[in-house]
């Protein structure tokens, strides 16, 4: 760029050296002599103050070092933004004859353009900026369903008044702006199904509650916000909140999440089916995985999909019985007792186990017996299994140690060489001394046997 300035460059999208920044001023900076840019980088790390000089104020940023000035010629406006599309994808083009069409070919598909003369290119991660001071635009794209706005650097106040503009609304997508949610949407967004507020990380619990009435919010994602706790204050121990009441999926990805009372309060809302909570300090991948699983299974009921592996009911069994298990020594000594109407537990328990009275409902309390056996959520232990044969009485009864990460296929390959019986003829499925009676099938050869939940004592019935 020449250093002739004019000011229809404010508010173009610029690149510097590989970074992106927004042209915020345009003129002399006293007492240097020339014309410069003021620019608001994307990145304010790149930048040393907030548009300021020698205590005249040249423009403003949202941060204190995310301004620069630069001179005009180490700036690169980018391309128009037709030739952007024609460098990045078009196999063919043809002019037409008027010269204000344009037939350019996309993959195979023709697409026909007019006026692209006119546009230039924004470049990705293009930041908006709203008129200030013009009338709102209510219900100007009634017929828009998604709209897409990651990294624009568009304000909570800006998405509100967008919304507006879009009243049949249903999916809407904020990562990356630095979002502050300020105020409660009363009029706006009440059709909304799936909100993205992805990598906003000044987003907290509190301003979560004022998106937290939208009617008919069915996902929301929150993955990398810093978020670490969450508690809703509406609802007490074993009651459902009336916040998010339609929100069935939940992404939590990538946060700070390192106390199990996040997950007891997700059991609160009353709609909540799905979870995705990938990379939190309690779900590292280096930890047991499948422990961490059964755990959230276990206080979180109505959960039916976990991480996008469905919870079968045989694993929400298996996940229940040990979580109960697990902390029946807790419980004795809080307060529980066999007869549940005698039961006087401490606060401090409920508070840690909001689900423990449901499943001793549901399962009974737990026995001394029980207690003595330690159950495979908190130890990968060798399993000691019989092994019996139901359609081959001449078969012997086996008893074997195998260890509760052994997967089934392995489980089968054992089998396989013991039998001398291909593995490919093998089904497998076993049955507890709690349950007599009741078969489960090992259908999936890739899981193990502890995430069936198969535990010592148990006996394993092989059919061919």
């Amino acid at each position: 760029m020449s250093d002739t300035l004019t000011l229809d460059v404010i508010g173009r999208r610029v690149e510097v050296n590989g970074e992106h920044a927004t042209v915020r001023f345009a003129g002399v900076v006293p007492p240097v002599a020339g014309p410069w840019l003021g620019v608001e980088w994307d990145n304010p790390e790149r930048g040393k103050h907030d548009g300021s000089h020698e205590g005249t104020v040249y423009f403003k940023c949202r941060h204190p070092t995310g301004g620069s000035f630069i001179r005009p010629k180490k700036v690169n406006f980018g391309i128009d933004f037709l030739t952007a599309v024609k460098n990045r994808y078009v196999l063919e083009d043809e002019l037409e004859e008027d010269g204000k069409e344009q037939i350019v070919t996309i993959g195979n598909k023709p697409v026909e353009t007019i006026g692209f003369d006119s546009i230039m290119k924004q470049q990705s991660e293009n930041k908006l900026k709203f008129p200030s001071g013009s009338a709102p635009l209510t219900g100007t794209f009634s017929a828009l369903k998604v709209l897409v706005l990651n990294r624009t650097g568009i304000t909570w106040a800006e998405v509100l008044r967008c919304a507006a503009e879009c009243p049949g609304l249903e999916e809407l997508y904020l990562e990356s702006n630095e979002i502050f949610i300020s105020e409660r949407p009363t009029d706006v967004l009440q059709t909304i199904k799936l909100l993205d507020l992805s990598s906003n990380q000044l987003i907290d619990e509190n301003q979560l509650f004022l998106i937290a009435h939208l009617p008919r919010l069915e996902q929301l994602i929150l993955s990398d916000i810093g978020i670490s706790s969450i508690h809703f204050p509406d609802a007490g121990i074993g009651c459902k909140t009336s916040m998010f009441p339609s929100l069935r999926y939940l992404v939590v990805n990538d946060n700070q999440i390192s106390q199990w009372s996040f997950f007891n309060e997700l059991d609160k809302l009353p709609s909540l089916r799905a979870l995705s909570c990938l990379r939190n300090p309690l779900t590292k991948d280096d930890k047991d995985t499948q422990t961490t699983r059964q755990l959230i299974i276990a206080k979180i009921g109505q959960l039916k999909t976990l991480n996008k592996c469905e919870i079968l009911p045989e694993e929400r069994w298996g996940a229940e019985l040990d979580y109960r298990r697990a902390f029946g020594n807790e419980w004795k000594k809080a307060g529980g007792h066999q007869d549940l109407d005698k039961n006087r537990l401490s606060e401090e328990f409920l508070m840690a186990h909001p689900r423990y009275q449901f499943l001793c409902l549901k399962y009974g309390a737990p026995e001394d017996g029980e207690l003595k056996r330690q159950p495979l959520m908190l130890k990968n232990q060798l399993l000691t299994l019989k092994i019996k044969y139901p359609h081959q009485l001449d078969q012997k009864v086996l008893e074997k140690q195998l260890p509760g990460s052994m997967t089934i296929q392995k489980v089968k390959g054992l089998l396989s060489r013991l039998l001398k019986v291909p593995v490919s003829d093998l089904l497998l499925s076993y049955e507890s001394p709690e349950k007599p009676g009741r078969e489960i099938e090992l259908e999936n050869d890739l899981k193990s046997l502890q995430f069936y939940s198969v535990e010592n004592g148990d006996c394993l019935l092989v059919r061919w």
